[in-house]
C-alpha cells in the first residue's frame, strides 16, 4: 500500500521495517525536520510487519510500501530501489527503523554524495561507519567482532580496499548504484552486507567511507538475535563474499555495468 505522492524531492530515504512500531515514530521525528524533509522523502518498506508499523508511518502522511508475505531484508530495499528508480530520485539514503541510524548522519551522507572526491569523481557509495576515525564509540559483542574482521580482510584480499564497516546499513546510493541494485539478480535478497561492498569495488563503483553517530537498539529484535542466527549469517556472507569475488573476476559478470547505466541515461534525454 503507498500513501499520496507528495512533490517528488532530490532524495529518498528508505526505510525497510519489520515490526518496528516502538521505534519508528521516533525516527520519523527526526526525518520531518525542515533541514531533512527540505531534501528528502521517505518509503517505509513494511515487510509484513504484525504490529502498528504500517498505520503508524501512513497515520504521518508518508509513503508505505506494505508486503503481504515477509521477503527479508533485501527483497525489501530492492523494490525500495525500483521506487526510486521509476521516480527518478538522484539519491538514495537508507538508514533502519529501530533508531540505530541516528538521523543526524543523513546530511553527512548527502553532503557527501554532492561532493567531488580528489579523483574528481562524485561517489556511488557513501558508507555510514561505526569503526572510522571520528566516529561515536559502538559497543560491539565479540563473535560480531570476529566476523568484521574477517569480512574486512575477505575484502581487502578480493578488492586491495579496506572498509572498516563492511556491515553497515547505513547507506547513500547515487542513482547509478541504485537503478544496478534494482535490477533483477544484481542485490542479496537476504543478507546485502560485506557482499555487496565486495561486488561494487569489483565493478568499479565508488566506495567512501565517513565517520557515523549510531545508538544500540533498546527495542524490539535485531534480525541476527540469538546464538544460532548469527552463525548462518557468517558463513552464508563467507560464502557469499568468495562467490561475488568468482562470478566477477573469473566469469567477468556484469563487467562495464556502469558504462550501461550512463547508455540507459543518455538514451531517455534523447
Amino acid at each position: 500500500m503507498e500513501t499520496k505522492a507528495a512533490k517528488k524531492k532530490e532524495v529518498l530515504i528508505i526505510i525497510p521495517a519489520y515490526n518496528e512500531a516502538k521505534t519508528i515514530g521516533k525516527v520519523l521525528d527526526a526525518l520531518e525536520k525542515p533541514e531533512i524533509a527540505d531534501i528528502a522523502d521517505v518509503l517505509v518498506m513494511n515487510d509484513a510487519s504484525k504490529d502498528g508499523t504500517q498505520y503508524i508511518v501512513l497515520k504521518r502522511g508518508h509513503r508505505v510500501i506494505t508486503h503481504t508475505f515477509n521477503l527479508g531484508y533485501g527483497s525489501g530495499l530492492q523494490v525500495g530501489y525500483k521506487y526510486a528508480a521509476r521516480r527518478e530520485y538522484k539519491y538514495v539514503i537508507q538508514i533502519d527503523a529501530d533508531g540505530q541510524h541516528d538521523p543526524s548522519n543523513i546530511l553527512k551522507i548527502y553532503k557527501e554524495l554532492t561532493t567531488k572526491g580528489e579523483n574528481g569523481e562524485y561517489p556511488d557509495i557513501v558508507l555510514g561507519s561505526r569503526f572510522v576515525e571520528g566516529a561515536v564509540s559502538f559497543p560491539v559483542p565479540i563473535s560480531k567482532k570476529i566476523a568484521f574482521v574477517l569480512f574486512r580482510n575477505l575484502i581487502k584480499l578480493g578488492t586491495g580496499t579496506k572498509i572498516m564497516d563492511p556491515t553497515s546499513g547505513l547507506q547513500g546510493l547515487s542513482s547509478r548504484t541504485f537503478w544496478y541494485y534494482a535490477r533483477y539478480s544484481h542485490f542479496d535478497d537476504k543478507y546485502p552486507d560485506a557482499n555487496m561492498l565486495m561486488q561494487m569495488l569489483l565493478l568499479g563503483y565508488n566506495v567512501k567511507e565517513i565517520p557515523a553517530y549510531m545508538v544500540a537498539r533498546t527495542d524490539g529484535t535485531s534480525m541476527h538475535s540469538g546464538i544460532i542466527k548469527p552463525v548462518i549469517y557468517m558463513f552464508r556472507m563467507m560464502y557469499s563474499i568468495i562467490a561475488v569475488w568468482v562470478r566477477v573476476k573469473v566469469f567477468k559478470v556484469d563487467i562495464g555495468s556502469k558504462d550501461d547505466y550512463e547508455h540507459i541515461q543518455a538514451l531517455q534525454k534523447n
